[in-house]
């Protein structure tokens, strides 16, 4: 009772603010809402008050605090659509940094799980490289450059999975092998400065493996060798890896059936 007691007031008063004509007095208590952590009341109260500023200096004011209102609500599409709004009217606008910055972060905050569909995450890595290219020396651009780097992280990832899934099918219907193989050098051409090299060439690495052991006796040796060449490069690349005792069991059988041939 004592909580409802002391919320009263409160409501009562946004209900007259939002009762009020006088736009500017809206603005003001938006403003004043948007300080307080109040994000739902600051946006309606903006948007309410968005016709009235259309065309005057302060309609930038109104548009990015309307941006901001929506992020601070975490919704993030909605952000990005007044952020890009604001781009498109004010290109060179008082905001232009922030909002170009800040539509790649709605999508970075709002890219999905890896196993789903990544469009958002590709929008965001688009929109950090317009960023980039238009303002290099802004204050943002380190933090542009961690999170586009992220996102090209979560694309490696997903293929990195797709390539695990592919190894673990094996020989069924098919040689899903090379599909491993295929995925994972594709990865790691298309984002190179990814955080799952090794684990990219380990997948790399076992595939090659498995299609010696499964080979067909004329197709053997060549398999051996392309697999000992792969086998010297993850060892090498990568000296200190958890899977350097299994790699180098691997080695031993290579070697085993190269000098069968021999």
């Amino acid at each position: 009772m004592l909580f409802l007691l002391l919320l009263l007031p409160s409501c009562g008063e946004y209900q007259q603010v939002l009762k009020s004509k006088d736009p500017e007095y809206k603005y003001q208590m938006a403003l004043q809402y948007f300080e307080q952590g109040k994000y739902v009341r600051s946006q309606t109260l903006l948007d309410d008050v968005a016709p009235y500023y259309k065309g005057t200096e302060r309609a930038q004011d109104v548009i990015i605090y309307q941006a901001r209102s929506y992020m601070g609500q975490k919704s993030y599409t909605s952000a990005a659509e007044y952020y890009s709004a604001y781009l498109r009217n004010y290109p060179k606008g008082k905001y232009s940094v922030e909002a170009c910055y800040q539509v790649g972060h709605c999508y970075y905050l709002d890219a999905p799980d890896a196993r789903l569909d990544q469009e958002i995450t590709y929008q965001a890595i688009d929109a950090f490289q317009l960023f980039i290219e238009t303002y290099p020396e802004s204050p943002y651009m380190a933090q542009a450059y961690k999170e586009q780097n992220e996102m090209y992280d979560k694309l490696a990832y997903k293929e990195m999975l797709n390539a695990r899934l592919y190894y673990n099918l094996g020989t069924y219907l098919g040689n899903n092998y090379q599909s491993a193989i295929i995925t994972a050098k594709n990865a790691l051409k298309n984002y190179p400065s990814n955080s799952y090299q090794e684990e990219l060439n380990w997948i790399i690495l076992r595939s090659k493996y498995q299609e010696m052991v499964n080979s067909l006796e004329s197709k053997k040796v060549e398999r051996a060798r392309d697999a000992d060449d792969e086998c010297y490069s993850f060892l090498t690349e990568f000296p200190e890896s958890k899977h350097r005792s299994l790699a180098e069991k691997m080695a031993k059988d290579i070697n085993k059936v190269l000098k069968k041939q021999n």
